[in-house]
């Protein structure tokens, strides 16, 4: 039977290459925490031998025990029955197997139950059961909820809350998106009220809440009177009681299992979670960090079962006297999907690092503050690191759920028309992943929040620092090729500022962002394909469209199609 860790040749790759003892001695406080917990690793070799086996234990059961369940939940979806709400059967066993294996606090804080892990190594657990089963990720990842009440929360706050999350007993939601507030987040009109006991309470409406049933809401609500925009918002949680009601829950394309509620706030009793007016400027923008790495990881567990599947059925297939496998035009559909899966698997881990890295200076930073130390030299660190993972994040968004939808649709068309029918797995992955470049930021967003760390060459001495290296024989042809695509991007922004438009600067966004990630993915292979031979292909034949695509994007932001884009109203009016 498979184990989605230890036979997941790319997977071990990532992992046998983490080097990141820097972050783990910080995530363990130089492994003091191992003389207060005697689960606690002694030293780096210990974290990493624990995080493998942990690892293999989410392969196994991914891999033996959720998969096997998915199509049944799919089937069955959430159950609503007068403002109840029900997992499907198959979701509940699988969060009950998960729970067994103290697996629901991956990221919480020993002191409270839980495993204490570093984002990176949970996001490659996310990215097992996403291959298993993507609707279950988006109640796996919400032990997030607890991961910011963590971070942000009073000591007694966090005797409460988390203790129950780690064990399972509690599932979390992320209550932000309301009917006139989408991705336009400023305008939650969510009022948050306090009684003459100084007690909050929260009135109003959410919808679109993944896991809205969830026992414990983080919620986004209006705490200033008066106000209208981020400054007058704060973050507060609160428990699913009976005040929350459940007006009903989405019939959604896809990932039946994971219940999206719209729900109705009726004087309901929270708990102010850190500062007040803080709750959009600085928590959910943490949430958001974490959000969308977590649906990044899940776009990669579906193009991985994606590709399995198509593999698997091009072998199987035989057409005109031969398996499809053998078609040319078949086999260069698979080989563009395992460029994509793979390379985006580089990207996917390179960010986790930063923004693993981010977190751990934050803790360390607080830790230094706390003892009376000086935080001078850590908050420069910082604040250089947060610009780079105010850049990967979106991008990573971008690059994976884009990808995603395009790995399955070729799936799908490998498949031919069997494909389409519900009998065959990749039918449901299809439908899954379309969500994933809408939620949490569409692709849009992620190209809006990116383009400032283009402009600002954000990544400028990394890539002066590759382009200094000498990589050896065919290698050597493919830096070159990196080094092109930076002239182009050079040219094209220099072509943009030229016009001295911020419209026009806008329309150029998403050619210009990927123009960007081409350079750092690419970068990311050819140090990969130096390590490994294997990764020589991937990083050739990525690197080969990366420069072609290159030429493109700078054509296309040369060209009069933009100009005409400046005139929408008398194009389609």
């Amino acid at each position: 039977m498979p184990n989605f860790f230890t036979e997941n040749p790319d997977i071990q790759f990532h992992f046998n290459r983490l080097n990141f003892e820097e972050i783990v001695n910080m995530i363990e406080d130089n492994y003091e925490e191992s003389k207060i917990h005697n689960y606690a690793p002694l030293n780096y070799e210990d974290a990493i031998e624990n995080y493998k086996k942990v690892l293999e234990v989410v392969g196994d059961i991914t891999g033996n025990f959720i998969a096997q369940r998915a199509a049944d939940v799919d089937h069955e979806g959430a159950q609503y029955n007068e403002g109840i709400v029900d997992y499907a059967k198959g979701t509940q066993e699988n969060l009950d197997m998960l729970s067994k294996a103290d697996l629901m606090g991956m990221v919480l804080p020993r002191k409270y139950g839980g495993l204490n892990f570093p984002f990176t190594i949970y996001l490659m657990a996310t990215e097992m059961i996403s291959h298993a089963d993507a609707s279950l990720m988006n109640i796996f990842g919400l032990q997030d909820i607890g991961a910011m009440i963590a971070k942000y929360g009073e000591d007694d706050q966090k005797q409460e809350f988390i203790p129950k999350f780690t064990t399972g007993e509690y599932t979390g939601a992320m209550a932000l998106t309301e009917p006139d507030a989408g991705s336009d987040l400023q305008a939650v009109k969510m009022q948050a009220y306090q009684d003459e006991k100084g007690q909050w309470f929260l009135r109003g409406m959410k919808r679109f809440i993944t896991n809205g049933n969830a026992h414990v809401h983080l919620v986004l609500a209006r705490s200033e009177a008066g106000t209208k925009d981020g400054r007058g918002l704060s973050m507060f949680a609160c428990y699913g009681d009976e005040t929350v009601k459940v007006r009903r829950i989405e019939n959604k394309l896809g990932i039946h299992g994971s219940p999206t509620c719209e729900l109705q706030f009726n004087d309901t009793p929270a708990q102010l979670v850190g500062q007040r007016k803080f709750g959009l400027i600085k928590y959910v923008f943490d949430l958001m960090f974490r959000a969308r790495m977590g649906v990044s990881a899940q776009a990669l567990g579906i193009s991985q079962a994606a590709f399995d599947e198509a593999l698997m059925y091009a072998k199987d297939r035989v057409q005109f006297g031969k398996a499809i496998y053998n078609i040319p035009a078949v086999s260069n559909l698979l080989i563009d999907m395992r460029v994509s899966l793979e390379s985006n698997r580089s990207l996917m881990y390179a960010a986790a690092k930063v923004v693993d890295r981010k977190e751990r200076l934050e803790e360390v930073i607080d830790r230094a503050r706390k003892a009376g130390k000086s935080i001078t030299d850590l908050n420069i660190e910082l604040k250089a690191v947060n610009k780079v993972a105010n850049f990967l994040t979106p991008i990573t968004k971008l690059v994976l759920t884009e990808s995603a939808n395009k790995i399955t649709y070729d799936s799908l068309q490998i498949h031919g028309g069997t494909g389409y029918m519900k009998e065959f797995r990749v039918e449901r992955l299809a439908r899954d992943a379309r969500i994933t470049n809408i939620y949490e930021g569409t692709s849009q967003l992620q190209v809006v929040a990116a383009i400032s760390g283009v402009l600002n060459d954000v990544l400028k001495d990394y890539f002066d620092k590759r382009e200094k290296k000498e990589y050896a024989g065919g290698l050597s042809v493919l830096a070159n090729h990196l080094k092109e695509i930076r002239e182009i991007l050079y040219d094209a922004l220099k072509y943009v500022a030229g016009k001295k438009d911020t419209g026009f600067q806008d329309v150029a966004a998403k050619e210009l962002v990927e123009l960007y990630t081409f350079m750092y993915v690419g970068y990311l292979l050819l140090d990969e394909a130096e390590e490994n031979q294997k990764k020589r292909f991937i990083a050739n034949r990525y690197i080969l469209n990366a420069l072609a695509n290159s030429r493109k994007n700078s054509e296309l932001i040369k060209s009069e199609t933009y100009s005409d884009i400046l005139h929408l109203d008398e194009i389609v009016k």
